[in-house]
C-alpha cells in the first residue's frame, strides 16, 4: 500500500470517528446488522435500516455505496448518515465492499452489483419495494454507483465486466454526492486522486483504465435521473459541470445543487455530519427527490388537493 493510502486511512479514520463521537442508534429506528452478501464476512456484509413507523409496510429503498477513495471506508463508518436517511421514510441498505489496494478493480463494482441483486433477492423479506430502489453515492462511492448506473444502461459498457447485473433492472433515482466522474490522464503525478489510482486500477491508471472508470463516457438516454450535489470547498466541486454536461447532451433529468458560499464554506461530503443542519437540509432534498418518483409514498402520502 503507498503512503498516501495509508495516510488517509488515518486521517480520514480519526476524523470520521470525531465527527460520529457519541451518537447512539436513534429510537425510532431498526436495524438489521451483519447480513453476508457474499463470501468474505469483513468486506461482503450489509446491514439494513428501517424506520420504526414503518413496520409492516413495503418501503421505497436507498442504498448507499459510501467513498473514501477506494482505499477506505466500510459500513461503520455510514451507520448514522443512513440511518439518518431511514428516518426520513425509506429502507437503507449500507453495505462495506473489498478495498484496495488488497482488492484492485473492478473488485469494488462486483461487490456492488452482488448488493443489487440481494436486495431484490431479499425485497419480501426486508418490506423493500422492488419497483423503488434508489441509491446514493458520495466521492469513489458517486464514481462507482455512476460506472454501475452506465453498467445497468449501456451494453457496451457492460460488456466490459464479467458480471451481470439483474436482468431489466436501472436504479429508479440516484444521488452522486462531491463525486470524481472522470480522471483525466495528464494529472500531476501529486494529484491526490492520481496516487489514489496508483493503488486502485491494477495497470496503475493506463488510458483504457481511465477511460473504463469515467462515468461521462458512458452515459446515455436511460441513465437514471440525478441529483447532482458538490459544496463551495469540495475539492471535486469541477468535477460537477464535467457530469453536467454529459447529463443534458443524454436529456438525462437531473437537479444540481451546489451547498454553501464564501461566508458559509461547506467541504467535500458534509453531508455525511447527521449533526450539521446544511447535511439536514441536503439529505432532506435528496429524499424529497427520490419521493417525487413515488406514486404512493407509504409514510408521507401526498395531500388531496382540494377544490
Amino acid at each position: 500500500m503507498s503512503l498516501v493510502s495509508s495516510y488517509l486511512r488515518y486521517s480520514f479514520g480519526r476524523s470520521d470517528a470525531a465527527r460520529d463521537s457519541g451518537l447512539t442508534t436513534p429510537e425510532d429506528v431498526v436495524r438489521y446488522d451483519d447480513i453476508l452478501y457474499g463470501d468474505d464476512p469483513r468486506w461482503q456484509a450489509l446491514d439494513v435500516y428501517r424506520p420504526r413507523a414503518g413496520e409492516g409496510k413495503v418501503l421505497p429503498v436507498i442504498v448507499s455505496v459510501h467513498g473514501g477513495g477506494w482505499v477506505y471506508g466500510d459500513k461503520t463508518v455510514y451507520q448514522f448518515y443512513c440511518m439518518s436517511l431511514a428516518r426520513r421514510g425509506f429502507a437503507v441498505v449500507n453495505f462495506s465492499y473489498r478495498l484496495a489496494p488488497k482488492h484492485k478493480y473492478p473488485a469494488q463494482l462486483e461487490d456492488v452489483n452482488s448488493v443489487f441483486h440481494w436486495v431484490l433477492a431479499h425485497a419480501a423479506e426486508y418490506g423493500f419495494d422492488p419497483e423503488h430502489i434508489f441509491a446514493v453515492g458520495d466521492s469513489a462511492g458517486a464514481n462507482l454507483l455512476g460506472l454501475y448506473c452506465a453498467i445497468c444502461t449501456d451494453p457496451g459498457c457492460a460488456a466490459r465486466f464479467p458480471f451481470r447485473p439483474p436482468g431489466g433492472f436501472v436504479p429508479s433515482a440516484v444521488a452522486l454526492n462531491c463525486g470524481q466522474y472522470r480522471v483525466e490522464p495528464k494529472r500531476l503525478p501529486t494529484d491526490l486522486i492520481h496516487l489514489l489510482i496508483l493503488d486502485y486500477l491494477p495497470r496503475r491508471g493506463s488510458a483504457e483504465e481511465l477511460e473504463a472508470i469515467d462515468v461521462t463516457a458512458h452515459i446515455n438516454g436511460r441513465f437514471p435521473p440525478v441529483f447532482l450535489m458538490t459544496a463551495s470547498d469540495d475539492f471535486l466541486r469541477e468535477q460537477v459541470p464535467i457530469l453536467s454536461r454529459k447529463l443534458d447532451e443524454a436529456g438525462v433529468p437531473y437537479i444540481s445543487r451546489c451547498y454553501g458560499d464564501a461566508e458559509h464554506p461547506l467541504e467535500h461530503v458534509f453531508h455525511c455530519n447527521v449533526r450539521s443542519r446544511d447535511a439536514d437540509l441536503c439529505n432532506d432534498e435528496e429524499c424529497a427527490f427520490f419521493r417525487g418518483f413515488l406514486e404512493n409514498d407509504p409514510l408521507h402520502p401526498r395531500k388531496e388537493e382540494r377544490p
